[in-house]
C-alpha cells in the first residue's frame, strides 16, 4: 500500500474514480499545501516532497518510516476540508481537531527520532 499513488488514493478518499482528472489540478494543490505543513513541522524527507501527478507514491513521502503512517490520513482531511469541505459545522470541526491531532502526534513521532530520550 506505501507504493500507492498519493493522488489516487487521495482522489479515492474524497470519492473520485481515479481516472476522473477534472480536479486532479485542485487536488495536488492542497495536497503539497499540506506536505509543505508537515515539512514545517520536520514530518517526511528532509526535502519537501512536491508531487505533479499520480506518479508519486507514498513509499517516496514515508522513506521506511512506517511511524509515520498517519500522514495518509492527515493529507486527506487537510485536502477534504479545502477541496470539499463537509456541510456541517460538526464534521468540519471534527475534522479539524483530528488534522490537528494528527499534526500533534506526528511531529512527537519525529521529535523522538531526531531527538530520541
Amino acid at each position: 500500500m506505501a507504493t500507492e499513488s498519493i493522488l489516487t488514493s487521495t482522489k479515492k478518499l474524497l470519492g473520485l474514480a481515479a481516472d476522473y482528472t477534472e480536479f486532479d489540478v485542485d487536488i495536488v494543490m492542497h495536497i503539497n499545501s499540506a506536505f509543505a505543513t508537515l515539512h514545517q513541522l520536520a514530518v517526511g524527507p528532509t526535502n519537501s516532497l512536491y508531487i505533479v501527478d499520480a506518479t508519486s507514491t507514498w513509499t517516496e513521502f514515508i522513506e521506511g518510516q512506517l511511524n509515520i503512517n498517519s500522514v495518509k490520513s492527515y493529507i486527506y482531511f487537510k485536502v477534504r476540508l479545502a477541496f470539499d469541505p463537509p456541510a456541517t459545522s460538526f464534521a468540519i470541526t471534527s475534522m479539524e481537531n483530528m488534522a490537528k491531532e494528527l499534526e500533534f502526534r506526528l511531529n512527537v513521532v519525529m521529535e523522538n527520532i531526531l531527538r530520541p530520550v
